[in-house]
């Protein structure tokens, strides 16, 4: 991915397009790599600047693509050149996501959700995609890495042999497991994914998809979790916005210097 990353908001992420991200994951499975495929969206960016263990991991991933149109927003006003094609949200990409896996017969292991939702979630794709090849287990066990249960759920994803793991356990969760578990499981492209199986199998609702290229996700999602998201949007967007107006001044400064010195 030289030359496709750009660092903002002090995260770095990846210019990528949808064919971009195929090609990458298409590339782990042909050379039989072992890639972390994550995302950013602005309670990740919170995040990244209040916990380790999720610095680490975006320290640890190979690719970072962009989940929501606020960042790209972020993005263009800095000066970067992003676009809506680059908003990458793994709702817009897993059926497509899907449709390649079932021609290319790869294997994929689901893990997250509460129990029941990924298996219905499962049904749903393998209904849409004859042929697919999809098995899941939920997300509630102990995560505890030498836990017995953890052990328990390594072991039946390596008895699957998947070529790509999602993992939807919610941030900052899954993202610590993934950290943990990576070099433990025989897979080729990870994922975070956080609540996509309960979308797909309606225990959450679906946002309307042209709200995407809006920016208006947040709002539906705000009215229907409002319980759960509160904070996420309307707190820590504060803070990210916080790190946009210093990087903004930071860069108006950088720009006059280098007028000055012309």
């Amino acid at each position: 991915m030289n030359g496709l990353d750009v660092r903002f908001l002090g995260v770095r992420v990846h210019k990528l397009t949808w064919g971009r991200l195929i090609d990458a994951v298409a590339e782990s499975v042909e050379k039989d790599r072992r890639w972390i495929i994550a995302n950013h969206n602005l309670h990740s960016v919170y995040l990244y600047h209040h916990d380790a263990a999720v610095r680490a991991f975006y320290g640890r991933a190979d690719i970072v693509h962009i989940d929501g149109m606020s960042l790209v927003l972020f993005g263009k006003l800095l000066g970067l050149r992003l676009s809506r094609l680059n908003r990458l949200t793994p709702l817009d990409w897993i059926r497509p996501l899907m449709a390649e896996a079932a021609r290319r017969r790869w294997r994929i292991f689901y893990l997250g959700s509460a129990p029941g939702i990924a298996a219905r979630g499962a049904d749903i794709l393998r209904r849409e995609f004859p042929g697919l090849l999809l098995e899941v287990a939920d997300g509630y066990f102990d995560v505890r890495e030498d836990g017995v249960e953890n052990q328990n759920v390594v072991a039946g994803i390596n008895r699957y042999r998947p070529h790509l793991l999602l993992v939807g356990m919610g941030m900052p969760r899954q993202e610590r497991w993934i950290l943990e578990n990576a070099e433990r499981v025989h897979t080729n492209a990870i994922f975070n994914v956080g609540a996509l199986m309960d979308y797909i199998a309606g225990a959450v609702p679906t946002p309307p998809r042209w709200l995407g290229p809006l920016g208006l996700e947040w709002l539906f999602r705000l009215l229907c979790q409002p319980a759960h998201l509160w904070k996420r949007y309307l707190i820590e967007s504060w803070f990210v916005c916080g790190l946009f107006l210093t990087e903004l001044a930071a860069r108006g400064r950088a720009a006059g210097d280098q007028a000055r010195r012309k």
